[in-house]
């Protein structure tokens, strides 16, 4: 069964999701710290993270990024009651998989954890190549000539989802329904953020473009 880690210095937020996790079939670990939540990851490392940002000590965007030292491709999600945009952006391009405001629905964040784990379980797929770039969804790799890189869980389907459609134009509202697999409730520029990251990762030596945006249209994979 998959595992999740629930951390937040709210005690009535961690036993509700506690019950309603196991209830659905979850192993289920919560911790009040970003400190206790390391020390529960290193015992028992999780396939998903809940994180609220503001937490005592360690705060959430720290313990994101020290969770990520340990496993590059776990996903993270935010729950937090910081709801600005600004607080948004922040924290996915902090590199979270997904941020969800308080108060929240519990049908709904359950629908996000599903498509998060998904993604995560994700078996043997088909390679893709388009000009220098390949991806090996089962090895979850990506290159581009001889240059690894290193994407989030989101980046990385997103990613495929764009090589699996190359040179088709595929609008935000694609995009989010198959990517995110729910229609996203949030940031309305989530999808800029990933694209802008990715691009930021994809280029990072100097190579040519290869997403470009057709403005008021959508994105697409292509050679110039």
């Amino acid at each position: 069964m998959p595992h999740i880690l629930v951390v937040d210095d709210d005690p009535s937020i961690t036993t509700l999701l506690q019950r309603c996790l196991r209830y659905e079939g979850y192993s289920v670990a919560t911790a009040a710290s970003g400190e206790a939540a390391l020390a529960l990851a290193l015992e028992h490392p999780p396939d998903l993270a809940m994180l609220d940002i503001m937490l005592p000590g360690l705060d959430g965007l720290a313990l994101l990024q020290r969770l990520r030292a340990a496993d590059e491709q776990l996903p993270v999600l935010f729950l937090t009651g910081r709801d600005a945009p600004a607080d948004q952006v922040l924290g996915l391009e902090a590199g979270a998989d997904d941020y969800i405001v308080k108060p929240f629905t519990l049908v709904v964040l359950l629908a996000h954890i599903r498509a998060l784990l998904r993604r995560r379980q994700s078996g043997h797929a088909p390679q893709f190549h388009f000009a220098d770039l390949h991806l090996d969804p089962s090895a979850h790799q990506v290159t581009r000539g001889t240059r690894e890189i290193v994407l989030t869980s989101l980046e990385f389907t997103l990613l495929q989802e764009l090589l699996a459609h190359a040179r088709q134009v595929l609008s935000k509202e694609q995009l989010l329904d198959r990517v995110w697999g729910y229609q996203f409730v949030g940031s309305g520029n989530v999808v800029e953020v990933y694209i802008s990251q990715l691009r930021q990762k994809l280029e990072a030596a100097g190579e040519p473009r290869l997403i470009h945006t057709l403005r008021g249209v959508g994105y697409v994979l292509r050679e110039g």
